[in-house]
């Protein structure tokens, strides 16, 4: 095999991995730009998150509700049982309220989850699950 032959066949391999170095460049200036579109997303839902549950914790209770217990987590605890889909765990609601996942704060909403069964607003539907009571349709257009 002579010199140039070996030269011409560095050259197309050279040529080759420039352009799949050039690809992935473009693909990865193309992700950095969605990756960003994506962080201002979440900056903008961590936004609404933080208003809303300012707004949740001024927000009277409603007229026909049963009087709830004075302190600021019971109406966002309420207001995270409008939003699920299915029962919640006391874990779940502690992190929802954003309180540190300890096991004094877990036992305390669990507490508060208790109570709020004993009032008649929740159900306990199975051992450590809880879920918003149904309520009668004129009862839930009035809320609305």
């Amino acid at each position: 095999m002579n010199i140039q032959s070996l030269l011409d066949a560095l050259g197309i391999q050279e040529d080759a991995a420039r352009a799949l170095a050039d690809d992935f460049r473009t693909q990865i200036a193309e992700l950095q730009a969605r990756l960003g579109e994506a962080e201002t997303h979440l900056e903008h839902l961590a936004i609404t998150r933080k208003t809303v549950t300012t707004l949740a914790d001024r927000v009277p209770v409603q007229a026909g509700s049963p009087d709830l217990p004075e302190h600021p987590d019971y109406p966002r605890i309420l207001a995270r049982f409008n939003e699920a889909t299915g029962p919640l765990r006391a874990r779940e609601v502690c992190q929802a309220l954003d309180h540190e996942l300890l096991p004094k704060n877990i036992e305390g909403t669990r507490a508060k989850l208790k109570r709020l069964v004993k009032l008649d607003i929740l159900a306990e539907v199975d051992t450590g699950s809880f879920t918003r009571k149904q309520q009668p349709a004129e009862h839930y257009d009035q809320q609305l």
